[in-house]
């Protein structure tokens, strides 16, 4: 599914986001998703963004209208159009100069509510019990119900097992 930048790009840096550990570097997270420019992450910001990603989390348990106009509601800033770096016109949600946790709590939130909007069986956590994995569903036919391989073939064969189709 081709999704556009927020709806896609910013959205599977609010999934990286929520999959990150207690004391994964977010500065680097970001990074490495090519969110550009991160900046020095103070303590403050690094607060705030975490108290973020527990927002974050509960839309990939049950996204709905009203979490989504919560998140946007916090991140209210002047919406306008960006051409910077050579880039093709597109929209930006907050000032390039603001502190780099407002920055991305916009982007994420106008990220998961795009998505939401076009589809939002496509914001998923992993169904295999015991997984917290959350992940946004790119595959073809938008069916996708675990966050890997790993999780589904765990899931399929304990079903395959129990119905006593081991073999044995």
């Amino acid at each position: 599914m081709h999704f556009n930048p927020y709806g896609g790009v910013a959205a599977e840096i609010a999934a990286r986001l929520v999959n990150a550990g207690a004391d994964e570097d977010l500065e680097g997270l970001l990074v490495d998703a090519g969110y550009r420019p991160v900046g020095a992450i103070d303590a403050r910001q690094e607060a705030e963004l975490r108290r973020w990603i527990k927002e974050l989390d509960g839309v990939f348990t049950a996204p709905t209208v009203e979490l989504l106009n919560g998140l946007l509601a916090e991140t209210t800033h002047r919406p306008y159009i960006s051409t910077h770096d050579g880039r093709a016109p597109h929209m930006h949600y907050s000032q390039e100069t603001a502190p780099i946790d407002e920055r991305v709590k916009a982007y994420t939130a106008f990220g998961l509510a795009t998505l939401f909007c076009e589809d939002p069986a496509r914001i998923g956590r992993c169904d295999r019990e015991g997984c917290e994995i959350v992940f946004i569903d790119t595959s073809r036919n938008g069916k996708r119900r675990f966050c890997s391989t790993r999780c589904s073939t765990r899931v399929h064969v304990a079903a395959h097992r129990r119905r006593g189709g081991d073999g044995q």
